[in-house]
């Protein structure tokens, strides 16, 4: 067997989210699907992090195992010629040692949060980013961001269906700034809760709106009470830009 590392990006709007589920149709579906057409193979194709249904990637990364050992843009190659009709495209393809886990071997991931702060909405990025008619304060919002960095128990912004063992987490980064009329918050951490990102997007938010105080997200943060928390953020303005290694 040989284990292939696949650096992935797609457009989440058709889609469940990344994975395979019984009520339409998935990212790791699709790919599955791609590689069965390629190889003859049903593989079970293990991704770094599970995006929810709506949330896009430029820099997902998976791994599988193939009986072949083809040559990387051989598979890159392949699995994109069967993927033409489906929002998804494999950017790479690399071979790897038997013991790398898309997941479990990830020492970083980095997410990107996409807002269009103009009163008239997008024609381009319709469900590609999240539309604020009214202007955002973004100093406002890194002030607010700067109470979530650090080593903290995030069960403020965690789904209630997280299946993570633990609300604690380390926040590298969370820092937004502005190019034009859009808002883009980056956010950096070696793993997120679920919802985490958007959950805390959401809370920054209403800090740019005026509508809370930047102190507001501490009070939130040491609550650990979803109850505190903002109105999580749709999740298309949301993307998986990379995953470190």
């Amino acid at each position: 067997m040989a284990r292939f590392k696949l650096t992935i990006e797609y457009d989440g709007t058709p889609y469940v989210g990344w994975q395979r589920q019984s009520n339409g149709a998935s990212v790791q579906g699709a790919l599955e699907a791609a590689i069965l057409a390629m190889t003859g193979e049903t593989v079970t194709l293990r991704g770094a992090g599970r995006t929810d249904a709506g949330v896009h990637a430029t820099g997902q990364v998976a791994h599988v195992d193939l009986a072949k050992d083809w040559r990387p843009a051989v598979v890159r190659d392949g699995l994109n010629a069967h993927l033409v009709e489906e929002s998804v495209v494999v950017l790479a393809a690399e071979r790897v040692a038997d013991d790398f886990d898309s997941r479990f071997s990830a020492r970083g991931r980095h997410y990107i949060y996409r807002i269009l702060d103009r009163r008239p909405p997008p024609a381009l990025d319709r469900r590609r980013v999240w539309h604020r008619r009214e202007p955002l304060d973004v100093e406002a919002m890194n002030a607010g961001a700067r109470h979530l960095l650090g080593h903290h128990d995030f069960t403020t912004f965690r789904s209630a269906n997280c299946q993570s063992k633990s609300p604690m987490k380390t926040l590298d980064r969370l820092e937004a700034r502005r190019v034009g009329d859009l808002i883009e918050v980056r956010a950096d951490a070696r793993s997120f809760l679920h919802n985490q990102v958007r959950s805390m997007v959401g809370t920054l938010e209403r800090v740019g709106l005026g509508a809370w105080p930047p102190e507001r997200v501490a009070e939130a943060l040491a609550a650990r009470d979803r109850a505190a928390c903002a109105a999580v953020a749709p999740p298309w303005g949301l993307y998986l830009v990379g995953v470190d290694y």
